[in-house]
């Protein structure tokens, strides 16, 4: 058969009038656009389960901004795993961390032995979490 192109004979087999219906052709305009909107997928991970219960929100200022000075900053930051985040921010800051840690007493080993050890820090200022509600995380 013609597939119907002309308007004489049989219209497109099964497969074809699937792959030619309008929804078909939406999700392949559309795939294409949401492929590149999806950066990946992730697991939410209970806190308490991996024994990092606490979290704490510190907002660090560096010493100087020259541009060795930041460098050497995030080089160290990102080797700490008790980091989750680590934003580059505006304002009273130059960076706002998130640390998720197991409780008080190894977030004030982890201040003192290694945040405020790193290179170029001149203060931290932590916000200790005491309940958290966005839905994703809760």
């Amino acid at each position: 058969m013609n597939g119907g192109v002309d308007g004489v004979g049989g219209g497109p087999s099964g497969a074809e009038a699937e792959d030619r219906a309008p929804r078909h052709i939406a999700q392949r305009r559309h795939g294409g656009v949401l492929a590149s909107l999806i950066r990946g997928y992730r697991a939410l991970i209970d806190p308490a389960a991996v024994g990092r219960s606490l979290r704490v929100f510190a907002g660090v200022r560096l010493m100087r901004h020259t541009r060795a000075d930041v460098i050497a900053f995030e080089r160290g930051i990102t080797q700490l795993p008790q980091v989750a985040a680590c934003h580059h921010i505006t304002g009273n800051f130059d960076y706002l961390l998130q640390v998720d840690i197991a409780d008080l007493p190894a977030y004030e080993d982890f201040y003192a032995n290694q945040l405020a050890a790193l290179p170029g820090v001149a203060t931290v200022t932590s916000y200790v979490t005491m309940k958290t509600l966005s839905p994703d995380t809760a």
